[in-house]
């Protein structure tokens, strides 16, 4: 009899089992992945960026958990000793009608508890990226940049020191409601406990639905392209660089991103993926792609951000105009300086009334407790969510 199961090895998955495993060690832990290896989906493929807490609505749990979240990281990578670099990034406005949007940005992280936040003119743009355009900017000093996989592995290892079991390579198919306990069902063996939580990123939604018949979410999947700066236009970009976002569009608009692993990477745009893991266009599976256009959520959605959408998809097969947008931050960059970079796939929850859920989403019954939304940043926020659904454990254990 297992005290918890953990359905889910990427980043929150193994935070979460870190948290519990915390705060009693006496429990008996299993974690359950489908893939070979840890970290193999969005904590994987993600810029590497640990976020501030610049962006999200104060009292939120993008907010609170962003925060915490932070400073629990930094320490965990300072104990470790995994490399990281708060570099520190600008968010730059480049037209009339984004001053006042980084203004409510500025205000915000204000709120949020940054400090040291610093309005930049355009003269002072130039002092922390000399090839920037834009008329003003805000530089905000917590921004950092770390391999998440690392992290990620170093998470499995100390839980693994302390007792926890990680099944790797194996894949839950179905969740049984007994007397007084679970039973999980694997492609490999069954498994009994008191808890289930379920961190199954892109397919949360689904694992959430082998134990609650109704629930009114449902995971579109979003897959984000990137280019790289060939190595001789690196010194384009010293360290990170973004634009203000849309505050109606839950992406942060095509960026630069200084890698822990070395190199600049270029975007990311956000177009609907054709399949939950589907990192090439190329990548189509009709059942889930299906799925996501009958949602009527996604259905309003789409019918709200058309343009936009189409816009996504035009730069995804047209590195023209790719380049055109990141010309807007460095009108230097040329098509012939970007090479194609990687792919990653956001599990974006969308609602029955068609709302892009914009905060982390935990719903939970009496012995089960779901992760159905945990976009970014929840890498930089895993040890801070780890914490909260600890103490939901706990209490339910």
């Amino acid at each position: 009899m297992n005290d918890v199961i953990i359905i889910g090895g990427g980043i929150v998955g193994l935070a979460t089992a870190l948290q519990i495993q915390k705060a009693n060690s006496a429990l008996r832990i299993l974690l359950i992945e489908k893939e070979s290896e840890l970290a193999k989906h969005q904590t994987g493929n993600n810029s590497g960026v640990i976020h501030s807490g610049l962006y999200y609505k104060p009292g939120s749990l993008k907010a609170l958990n962003c925060i915490r979240g932070y400073h629990l990281l930094i320490n965990f990578c300072k104990e470790h000793e995994i490399p990281f670099d708060l570099c520190g990034k600008i968010v730059v406005a480049t037209e009339e009608n984004e001053l006042q949007l980084l203004q409510n940005l500025f205000s915000r992280g204000e709120q949020n508890g940054l400090e040291n936040l610093k309005r930049l003119s355009k003269e002072e743009l130039k002092d922390y990226e000399p090839h920037v355009n834009g008329i003003e900017g805000i530089f905000v000093p917590q921004t950092g940049i770390v391999d998440y996989t690392k992290v990620s592995m170093k998470y499995g290892e100390v839980l693994r020191k302390h007792g926890a079991t990680i099944h790797l390579g194996e894949r839950v198919t179905s969740i049984q409601n007994k007397t007084n306990h679970l039973e999980i069902i694997t492609d490999k063996s069954n498994y009994q406990t008191k808890l289930v939580i379920n961190c199954a990123g892109l397919y949360s939604d689904k694992v959430a639905r082998l134990t609650v018949t109704q629930i009114d979410v449902k995971i579109i999947p979003f897959r984000g392209e990137y280019f790289k700066l060939k190595k001789e236009k690196e010194y384009l970009v010293k360290n990170l660089i973004y634009p203000v976002p849309d505050p109606n569009f839950p992406f942060l608009g095509v960026h630069f991103t200084r890698m822990a692993k070395g190199g600049v990477e270029a975007g990311p745009n956000a177009v609907l993926a054709f399949k939950r893991e589907g990192y090439k266009k190329s990548d189509i599976n009709l059942s889930e792609l299906a799925e996501s256009l009958a949602w009527p959520g996604f259905q309003k959605v789409a019918a709200k951000y058309w343009r936009t959408g189409l816009g996504e998809m035009y730069r995804s097969f047209s590195k023209a105009a790719f380049t055109k947008a990141l010309q807007k931050l460095i009108p230097e960059i040329q098509e012939s300086d970007l090479t194609t970079g990687g792919a990653g796939v956001r599990a974006q929850a969308c609602s029955r009334d068609g709302g892009l859920v914009d905060d982390f989403l935990i719903l939970e019954n009496k012995n089960v407790i779901n992760v159905c939304n945990a976009p970014s940043p929840a890498a930089t926020s895993s040890l801070a969510i780890g914490e909260t659904l600890a103490a939901l454990a706990l209490k339910k254990i």
